[in-house]
């Protein structure tokens, strides 16, 4: 396998006033709470979203680590849909009170350079604070979208702390 340098970017929100929101003016798009967030729903989206990005953290999860993963306090699950399809998706978590954190955020293929990174973003960060957060955190890494750490950066992420590790990478990727 191969092995990389991949740099880890953590962000920061501390206030509501310092998110910049950004929306996408088109009818047809829609987010939608899975409640009670279900572990079908969540690894697909993972699998299609991530595939393209390495996430291997939660490759070969079962049903019940999922379950179990998507059952803790504050764990939440949103889909963006567009004209009744889905395109996106965030998972949001509460690592700790009044923290809430965009736990995995993205697009699914062919939905990417529209616009919606942003306005899902938005809606995501909205939604930590309306659950009542402090902060809103995230991270992202050098294997992401390249355009996951200027999205989060115009929207008013500040960049807290970075860690650079070594990864094998599967061949086929």
């Amino acid at each position: 396998m191969p092995t990389v340098d991949v740099t880890i970017t953590f962000l920061a929100m501390e206030h509501p006033s310092m998110l910049r929101p950004k929306r996408v003016a088109r009818e047809g798009v829609a987010l939608v709470r899975v409640d009670p967030p279900t572990a079908e729903v969540a690894a697909r989206f993972y699998r299609d979203v991530g595939g393209a990005y390495h996430w291997l953290d939660r490759a070969a999860w079962t049903e019940a680590q999922w379950t179990e993963e998507l059952s803790r306090e504050g764990s939440e699950l949103w889909v963006l849909r567009v004209d009744g399809e889905d395109a996106g998706f965030f998972e949001m978590l509460m690592p700790r009170p009044g923290v809430r954190e965009i736990h995995y955020f993205g697009l699914l293929p062919g939905f990417e350079g529209q616009g919606l990174g942003a306005h899902l973003l938005t809606m995501a960060v909205e939604r930590g604070w309306d659950a009542g957060a402090d902060h809103v955190i995230l991270n992202t890494c050098t294997l992401d979208h390249p355009g996951a750490l200027p999205n989060y950066l115009a929207r008013g992420f500040e960049i807290v702390g970075t860690r650079t590790e070594r990864r094998e990478l599967p061949e086929h990727a």
